[in-house]
């Protein structure tokens, strides 16, 4: 019974540092533009990945496993934070949340097509409401919607499904912490460059806010959430503490509401709602 609290608990505080990544992001890219914010926080990371590393002594992973970190790495260093941060730049927070209970459905799918297992045609029927709901909420037009940052939502919705199933599975030999830092490591020589290219050129016009979201997505969002979330999995078992998950578009609109003071309006709580509803019972049949 210890081993499981202690389990939930540690999942509940990676799904509750995920949800601050939005709202964070949000304000970082007030003072930054998409492409640093993205390379930066990626390099910020890989650097205390690194020095976990060495201070545990960690072996290298093998060989084989390179294809499988590079798709960890496009899918949760790249392409969600650069996709979301883009999208942010013409959406709100609170909007974006909605399409984040998708989440577990796309990972859930790329578990699917990766594993190679036949879930039960009921699934599917769950995986298309939800789909339709988040399409029919984009749709609806609350006043903060904009097609393109939804699109680029869902396309950061997919890579990190994608990241997500990938490094899950890796995890199993790795372990879960190990396999982002060392994805984060992988992406190096390329985060580098990039945010030399994209450095600033003035920091006099950058707010307080927007350092702060800085440091929460480099150091949180980016590591210290991942070593509660796979510790979570690990000691209290992955079907169960990942429903957790399943409570990260409403502690996100909670944050965006309070921290942010964006509204959020009651079409986003229904549609987030029913999108959670959805995943529910698709990963029951999955």
């Amino acid at each position: 019974m210890q081993s499981s609290a202690t389990g939930w608990g540690n999942g509940l505080l990676g799904v509750i540092i995920f949800s601050g990544s939005l709202p964070a992001t949000r304000v970082a890219v007030g003072g930054f533009s998409a492409l640093f914010l993205t390379s930066v926080r990626a390099v910020i990371a890989a650097l205390i990945g690194l020095a976990v590393l060495g201070l545990l002594r960690q072996a290298r992973p093998q060989r084989k496993d390179l294809v499988s970190l590079a798709i960890v790495a496009i899918g949760v260093v790249v392409g969600f934070p650069l996709l979301t941060a883009l999208a942010l730049q013409h959406i709100t927070s609170a909007h974006s949340i909605v399409f984040i209970g998708l989440l577990p459905l796309s990972t859930a799918i790329f578990g699917v097509l990766r594993g190679g297992e036949r879930p039960q045609p009921m699934f599917w029927l769950f995986a298309v409401l939800g789909s339709a709901t988040v399409a029919g909420f984009a749709l609806s037009n609350d006043g903060t919607a904009s097609l393109t940052g939804d699109l680029l939502m869902v396309a950061a919705i997919v890579l990190c499904g994608l990241g997500y199933a990938e490094g899950a599975a890796l995890s199993r030999r790795l372990g879960g912490w190990q396999v982002i830092s060392w994805a984060l490591l992988l992406s190096l020589p390329l985060m580098v460059p990039v945010a030399i290219w994209s450095w600033p050129s003035t920091w006099s016009g950058i707010d307080v806010p927007a350092w702060i979201g800085l440091a929460y997505v480099s150091v949180f969002s980016m590591f210290v959430g991942f070593i509660f979330w796979y510790r979570g999995l690990a000691i209290g078992g992955i079907a169960r503490v990942g429903q957790l998950q399943q409570l990260q578009p409403f502690f996100g609109l909670a944050l965006a509401g309070l921290l942010l003071h964006e509204p959020v309006a009651w079409s986003m709580i229904v549609a987030t709602a029913l999108v959670v509803a959805c995943v529910f019972f698709a990963r029951r049949f999955a």
